[in-house]
Formats: structure tokens, C-alpha cells, sequence
């Protein structure tokens, strides 16, 4: 069409959002890019192409345009969904942030995509200054109870997600999938399995299934697992590759590879399955497995997708921890030259309501002076009462100026709890936030430092929510 007018373009943008390919974004960006600028002020227009960079997963392009254009509630919105979705939630609250300050009127939409962001951190002190901005009106509405029943679960406070699960009347699906969830992810895998039980069979859905499944191996509760798994009446991929997990976690591992070839007799391959195992070879340093595995998920095409990287670098890490340290820098080299880049490990923690952001090795703060002379005092009272530190989860050649204790505790979790001791010497309470799972060593020495510093340290890893706690953690080492 020869100079498409502002209706046809903005047809055009909609079509595209509704497709959300990358195809469909670079025809909509070759037409908002070659129109002028004062065809692009056009308000229908804009809009229309707001929504196609929002629903394509533009940011860059969707901010630009947000920035440019008259705010209202529903653009918030958009704008906060598409950071969502790409987990990016601190955006969203600092949108959240410049609302207020525009003293734009905050809907019950616009808290549940907040709330949802407060979820992602799961940092209590930011749920609770969220939580206290809610309208006592807007807290009849059972999405946004929902929503606050997940924010509670994974912020570490099972006592406020219990209180409004019951406080509602009539709990749904999503409820009850939220505060079983909230159980399972806190290690309270019994009271999970009881909430299931006690939840209708009628609504229970592939979400709620899953959640529950998730909650027995996490704690370990393999029979309760395969019990519920037997009564499912329709198991999807999702479904078999959770129970396949808690098998793995277990170290029943012929029992999981019957699983997956029970499923593939009547479905495509799922490589997650074969994952989950890998997972557990790893925890076993089981190289054999773990060589096997790999070679399967090799052989279903997966050489160059996320799944792939994921399974390569659990692979390199098992070599690694069972000294096969030259055939895992033979798997790192191949990997660097394929492109592959192992994902780093980042954690976040807040003090005196500012979030901090540390990454292994981290040298950016202010304080890292102070953080790093806190680390060689921790250091030496986790010595003093026995941990040694464990190198088969240093996955990485040693280089000479370094030691088996400074790698392991420049993990971005321990510089986290460093920093907290800095700023309180006494902390009753600490929580930090890993975007990977938190490795043995860590582990071990995390459980120590709650008893040598007689304080509560909770730590939510990509899996789970560790309570640590006298020496204990609620994980009971399932992890």
C-alpha cells in the first residue's frame, strides 16, 4: 500500500502486536521507522505502536515511546507488564514510583503487576511498604488476594500468605495453588500435601498439580510424591518431568529414566526431563550419568538452545567437582568458542530500604573494602568451628594468587551477608535473594554462620527458600 494512512498503520502495529514474532516486529518497526516525525506525534498511531514494542518485547523502543507520550493508568500498565515479563521488576517499581509522584490514581491492576515485581525480589521490607499502600477496598478483590498470597510465599512469610488464604470465603484454584506453592517453596512440604487434600479434586488444575509435587521433593517426601503422581488423571509434560525431579533429587535415577520412557512412548522427547536428572547427577557427582545424559540431549537436536548451555554447564560442573578438571576445561574452551556463556551468579539484598545488587567477585560497592575484610573475619570464626571448605564445587581451573576460601567466598550470596554484617553488626534478620542455586559450600557455611552469629539468614535461590537458622536449615539439605 503506497503512503498507508494513520489507520491502516495503526491496524497494521495491532496485527503485529496480536503475532508477537520477531518477524512481525521488524515489518512494524520498518513502518514506524520510515515515518516522519510529525506523523509519528500522531496520538492513534503512537499508541498503536507503544502496544506492538510492548507486546513484542521491545524495551528499548516501548520506553522511548512511553517517555514521549500522555501517561494514563493503562500505559503504566503496559509498560510494567512488559518489565514483568521480562523479569525485570525493579523498573516496575520505580514506574510504580513515578505514578505516585504524577499523582496518577493507582488501580487494582497496576498493584497487582506491583505486587507481582515485590514477588520477583521477594524482599520482606519492600512487600510490606507495597502491602501498606493497598486500599482496604481494593483488598476485597480475590486476583489481587491471590497475588499477595504469592508475594508472601516467596518473600519467606508463610504466617501473612496463611492469613489471607484464610481469610477468604471461598478459596479458588489460583488461591489454593498459591498457598500450596508458598508451602512448598518454604520446605513445609506436609502442609502442602494437606492443603491439596483439603482443596476440591473438581478444581485442582495442572498448575495445582505441579506445585504440590514440587513441594514433596524439596523436602524430600519421595512416597508421598509418587502417591499423589498416581491419582493425576491427566499428566502432561509438566507433570512428568516435576516427579521426575524429585526421583533425581532422591538419587532414584533408574526409576526416573523409566518414567521418561514411559512418557515418550506416547509423547515427543521433553529435554527438561533429562535436565532434572543431570540436575541430580551433579548433586551425586555421578560423572557416568551425567556423561549419559548429556549425550541423550545431544542426540535430540539440543546443541545450541538454552537447554543445551544449561545442560553443558551442569555437565562441566560435574566434571569439575569430580577432578576431571581437564576434560571440564576442555568443555569450557569448546563452549567459550561456541558462543556459550555461563550465566553468573547475581544476589540481592535490602538495607535501610535501598536494594543491593552483588555479582561473584563483586568489587563495585563503596564498601568493598569493608565487605571483604567482614569476609576473612567470617572466614576464620567458620574455621574456628570446623567447616572446611569444600573445592569440588569450584568449577574452575585455580589460578596462583587464589585459594580454595577466596573463591568460595567471593559467591555473590556470602558478599550479600557481609554487607549486612557491615551495616549491622547484630542483625536479627537477613534475606538475599540468588538468581542461581546456591552451591554446597555456601550451603554448609551459611547453616554455621547463623549459629556463630545467632541470626536468621533466609536466602531464596533459583529452587527454593532456605531458612537457615541454628545451625539448621529448613531445606533439611534437600536442595
Amino acid at each position: 500500500v503506497n503512503n498507508p494512512d494513520r489507520v491502516l498503520r495503526g491496524l497494521l502495529f495491532n496485527s503485529c502486536a496480536q503475532v508477537r514474532t520477531a518477524e512481525a516486529l521488524d515489518v512494524g518497526k520498518h513502518v514506524w521507522f520510515s515515518m516522519s516525525e510529525i506523523e509519528r506525534k500522531n496520538e492513534y498511531v503512537t499508541v498503536g505502536a507503544f502496544d506492538m514494542f510492548v507486546k513484542c518485547g521491545d524495551i528499548s523502543n516501548a520506553e522511548r515511546l512511553f517517555n514521549r507520550m500522555t501517561r494514563i493508568v493503562i500505559t503504566y500498565g503496559q509498560m510494567m507488564k512488559c518489565y514483568n515479563d521480562h523479569r525485570m521488576p525493579l523498573k516496575t517499581l520505580n514506574l510504580y514510583d513515578k505514578m505516585k509522584k504524577e499523582n496518577i490514581a493507582v488501580n487494582s491492576v497496576i498493584f497487582v503487576l506491583v505486587i507481582d515485581a515485590c514477588a520477583e525480589y521477594g524482599l520482606e521490607s519492600r512487600c510490606r511498604l507495597i502491602a501498606s499502600q493497598i486500599p482496604s477496598s481494593m483488598l476485597l478483590e480475590p486476583e489481587l488476594r491471590t497475588t499477595l498470597i504469592h508475594m508472601w510465599g516467596k518473600a519467606a512469610r508463610v504466617k501473612e500468605a496463611r492469613e489471607i488464604f484464610i481469610s477468604l470465603n471461598s478459596p479458588n484454584a489460583a488461591a489454593y495453588t498459591a498457598m500450596i506453592n508458598a508451602y512448598g517453596l518454604n520446605g513445609m512440604g506436609y502442609e502442602a500435601i494437606q492443603l491439596y487434600h483439603q482443596m476440591p479434586v473438581e478444581i485442582r488444575n495442572e498448575k495445582t498439580h505441579v506445585c504440590v509435587l514440587n513441594a514433596c521433593s524439596h523436602s524430600g517426601l519421595v512416597n508421598e510424591c509418587r502417591s499423589i503422581f498416581a491419582t493425576i488423571p491427566n499428566k502432561n509434560q509438566f507433570i512428568y518431568t516435576t516427579m521426575v525431579d524429585c526421583l533425581s533429587r532422591s538419587f532414584f535415577f533408574d526409576e526416573a529414566k523409566q518414567l521418561i520412557e514411559e512418557f515418550e512412548r506416547h509423547q515427543s522427547p521433553d529435554v527438561t526431563m533429562y535436565k532434572a536428572i543431570l540436575s541430580g547427577a551433579r548433586n551425586r557427582n555421578d560423572v557416568s550419568l551425567a556423561r549419559e545424559i548429556t549425550q541423550r540431549i545431544k542426540q535430540l537436536g539440543h546443541t545450541v538452545d538454552d537447554d543445551f548451555i544449561s545442560a553443558s554447564v551442569l555437565f562441566g560442573n560435574t566434571l569439575a567437582s569430580s577432578g576431571e578438571l581437564e576434560e571440564a576445561s576442555q568443555l569450557r574452551l569448546e563452549m567459550s568458542q561456541s558462543g556459550i556463556k555461563k550465566k553468573a551468579g547475581v544476589s540481592w539484598t535490602e538495607v535501610n530500604g535501598e536494594i543491593v545488587e552483588f555479582r561473584v567477585k563483586d568489587r563495585r560497592h563503596p564498601r568493598t573494602d569493608e565487605i571483604y575484610e567482614e569476609l576473612d573475619r567470617i572466614e576464620k570464626e567458620l574455621i574456628e568451628h570446623g567447616h572446611k571448605f569444600d573445592a569440588s564445587w569450584i568449577t574452575r581451573e585455580m589460578r596462583a594468587n587464589e585459594t580454595v576460601a577466596s573463591i568460595l567466598n567471593s559467591h555473590s550470596e556470602r558478599l550479600a551477608l557481609a554487607y549486612h554484617f557491615i551495616q549491622r553488626p547484630v542483625p536479627s534478620r537477613i534475606q538475599i535473594v540468588k538468581n542461581l542455586r546456591i552451591c554446597g559450600d555456601c550451603h554448609g557455611a551459611i547453616k554455621l554462620i547463623s549459629r556463630i552469629r545467632e541470626c536468621e539468614i533466609i536466602i531464596r535461590d533459583a529452587n527454593r527458600i532456605h531458612h537457615f537458622s541454628d545451625g539448621k536449615c529448613s531445606c533439611n539439605d534437600h536442595f
